[in-house]
């Protein structure tokens, strides 16, 4: 399983990469791994204000829907446009070509809520 040391991770699995006043999100190895075979990823928050918690994004497997919930508030700016024709990015880079979103975060402080690499590691073991 692979967790990167330099994200936080949600309960829920998605994961986050502060770059500043921005923020990107995806959702992690284990829940590409869990979803099987992604074939549509649909974002129709883009442009919207959202609270932490909140579903930002639905995700189509082959078997599945799952919908990814935003890690910390923040409004949605940009989708990953490579995901409109390769969503199996998710699958093959989750943690790089593989992101979802990138929000202008409204309260970095919500970070200290997420879970470190080693708990996120705890928590799915």
């Amino acid at each position: 399983m692979n967790i990167k040391e330099n994200l936080k991770y949600a309960k829920t699995h998605e994961w986050v990469r502060v770059d500043g006043e921005y923020a990107y999100i995806g959702i992690s190895d284990f829940a590409q791994s869990e979803l099987g075979d992604i074939v549509y990823v649909d974002v129709p928050t883009l442009g919207e204000n959202l609270s932490s918690g909140d579903v930002f994004a639905t995700i189509e497997a082959v078997k599945t829907v799952s919908d990814a919930y935003l890690p910390i508030s923040g409004e949605v700016i940009e989708f990953n446009e490579a995901l409109a024709t390769n969503p199996e990015l998710i699958n093959k880079d989750p943690y790089g070509e593989g992101w979802i979103v990138k929000v202008k975060m409204t309260n970095p402080a919500e970070l200290d809520n997420l879970l470190s690499a080693d708990d996120y590691k705890a928590a799915i073991m």
